[in-house]
């Protein structure tokens, strides 16, 4: 999701469809359509806030169609970059499905130890589901569902974990807002300096110029909010976004690494303007988990260490 440094990487595709006359769109120098990137982000937001001040439930429900859309998106994209007919990929989606379902409700209403064994009896269910199904390569089908499983729904059900420490609603809100000061002082110094990628052959637009914008602002803005919401030493604001920053970079080379690999551009189009769930999630994966376990860390705040320890 974020973006260290101007512009989008063009197919050879969608060269040539551009070759072609097109009605004039709005899109900014990214080459999204800006318009339906906000339409989407308020649609987003707006059941996103008075979830997460005023109404849990209507959180958790966004939440988990989202987590569905990022299954779904995921699962589908690994079969189809399978190209052996014979033994063609299939992933059993409705374990799949249930587990993103079960996932943030067990997180709400247990804490980490339900997240945790809802992971492992969605486990379980990938393993019954493919064998029910009869897969053509049940090996390589439960390896790839719990690759999905745990990507998508697990790591990113922590966010729901940072609901149930003292101020949970604004320690989750703190946690988006260093994610989306990653995005933005990343790509605003990345676009303004950047000159050296940090990993070219995964995504050359990154710069360690963007990168360090990112942690600068990031730091900032973590500081910022110890200071005026937590009233707390400033250390931790600034530990938590160097935390945040770094995983969530993590993040976005990890689904990089993963649409390279697939040869695709972005997960879906569900998303106008923005592509993909996973293309605005990416950076949440492991954000999330980081900011749940560094606030566990330097505050106590979560109701008792992870495990129950």
């Amino acid at each position: 999701m974020s973006q260290h440094n101007a512009g989008r990487e063009t197919t050879a595709g969608e060269q040539a469809i551009s070759a072609a006359p097109e009605p004039l769109q709005r899109t900014s120098r990214a080459g999204r359509n800006l318009p339906a990137a906000i339409a989407t982000g308020v649609v987003l937001l707006v059941p996103a806030l008075l979830g997460i001040f005023f109404l849990v439930p209507l959180l958790i429900a966004v939440w988990v169609v989202l987590l569905c859309m990022g299954v779904w998106e995921v699962a589908r994209a690994l079969e189809a970059r399978d190209v052996q007919p014979e033994h063609r990929l299939r992933l059993p989606k409705i374990p799949l499905y249930l587990g993103a379902t079960v996932m943030p409700i067990a997180a709400y209403l247990g804490g980490v130890e339900a997240l945790t064994l809802a992971m492992m009896l969605t486990g379980v269910a990938i393993m019954i589901g493919a064998a029910l199904s009869r897969v053509p390569d049940p090996g390589r089908s439960v390896m790839a569902s719990l690759f999905v499983a745990c990507w998508v729904p697990f790591l990113i059900s922590f966010a729901v974990l940072l609901l149930a420490a003292p101020q949970g609603d604004w320690r989750l809100v703190v946690v988006v807002l260093l994610v989306v000061s990653n995005d933005t002082f990343g790509y605003i110094a990345g676009v303004l300096f950047g000159k050296h990628p940090m990993a070219p052959k995964i995504s050359p637009k990154k710069s360690w110029e963007g990168f360090a914008g990112s942690l600068t602002g990031a730091v900032v803005v973590g500081v910022l909010t110890s200071w005026l919401i937590f009233d707390e030493p400033l250390y931790i604001g600034a530990l938590l976004a160097i935390a945040v920053v770094i995983a969530a970079t993590a993040g976005d080379f990890s689904e990089s690494m993963v649409k390279r690999e697939l040869g695709i551009k972005d997960m879906s189009a569900v998303l106008p303007g923005h592509g993909g769930v996973m293309d605005r999630l990416d950076s949440l994966v492991f954000a999330m988990p980081t900011a749940f376990f560094v606030i566990v860390a330097l505050t106590g705040e979560t109701g008792g260490l992870p495990l129950g320890l």
